[in-house]
């Protein structure tokens, strides 16, 4: 396997170790059909015990770990194919977004299943339920192999572009950065600088990342936690939508977003932004830096370049 292989596969596991928490208080309040205020309490609340931090990780875990190595290796071959600069001149930012769009894509093959079974375990009030594994076992019974794939469309939608955004992001404020470290620090450019600049980069492009692609999110969560079967009341994603009692059929995500508008208002698709913010902030600093980290230690040609920008 080649080094940014596992480099994106084991700094996409850490960033869920990291960020698990905040994801299940972001994906509550997407799917929650009544508005929340963003206070300490209401947040806290989302937390009935311990356990609950760590739910919904496990397919994340294995299945994000594997989608980061996909998104990275496919990200880093495309871009060789697209960037015509020459060599050792960085890459044109438009190449860079189209890279990061097709990696994404990319990803949709282990995106999508990972993110509906992860999205209905931390839904789910019963830890009996929410067991990643039983889950997915009743995804299968009752809707076979292609019931995983439930959301497929905004789901690559989602990932094309918000991953495009998210190289884009990381390259243009490395940049900005080189060059603000440069002006001021032209010959004293050490590895803790270097070291700042990866985890702000990083923290900003997760949060430019989550903030262009939220809306198709909210919609994603939404679409993803229908379960048929369920009286309508008791199903926060359909309230007051269908009029059966019981949920006939799941509906389109074109379907979610025009009822989400127009029961909740324009405000439902930005429910929980807050809070994914200072996730994304967080677990894409650490992730990147993880990621950095692991492709000098097993890629000698970047480590080489590192030691020559970097004086001892």
């Amino acid at each position: 396997m080649s080094a940014d292989f596992w480099a994106g596969y084991i700094s996409g596991a850490a960033g869920i170790l990291i960020g698990n928490p905040l994801d299940l208080i972001k994906v509550r309040l997407q799917a929650s059909s009544q508005s929340v205020t963003s206070t300490p309490s209401n947040y806290a609340s989302q937390f009935s015990s311990a356990g609950i931090l760590i739910r919904g990780a496990t397919a994340p875990i294995l299945g994000y770990g594997a989608l980061n190595a996909l998104l990275f290796v496919t990200y880093n071959r495309t871009s060789d194919l697209l960037n015509t600069s020459e060599r050792g001149l960085p890459p044109n930012l438009w190449t860079t977004w189209v890279a990061g769009a097709i990696g994404g894509l990319a990803t949709w093959v282990i995106s999508t299943p990972t993110e509906l079974v992860k999205c209905r375990a931390q839904i789910s009030s019963s830890p009996i339920a929410s067991s990643n594994w039983g889950i997915t076992k009743e995804i299968l019974r009752t809707e076979g192999f292609r019931g995983l794939y439930f959301g497929g469309v905004v789901t690559a939608l989602r990932d094309s572009i918000g991953y495009g955004f998210y190289f884009w992001s990381y390259e243009l404020s490395t940049r900005l950065m080189m060059a603000k470290i440069s002006d001021n620090f032209p010959k004293q450019q050490s590895t803790g600088q270097e070291a700042a600049k990866v985890l702000l980069c990083g923290g900003l492009a997760g949060v430019v990342t989550w903030a262009s692609i939220f809306p198709l999110d909210v919609i994603k969560t939404r679409v993803q936690t229908q379960v048929l079967g369920r009286h309508a009341e008791n199903t926060p994603l359909i309230q007051d939508v269908t009029p059966e009692p019981l949920q006939q059929r799941r509906l389109s995500a074109t379907e979610i977003a025009r009822n989400a508008y127009r029961n909740e208002g324009p405000n439902v698709f930005f429910r929980g932004l807050a809070v994914c913010s200072i996730r994304a902030f967080i677990v894409n600093a650490a992730q990147w830096a993880v990621y950095e980290w692991i492709m000098q230690e097993l890629d000698p040609a970047r480590r080489a370049l590192k030691s020559e920008d970097i004086p001892p």
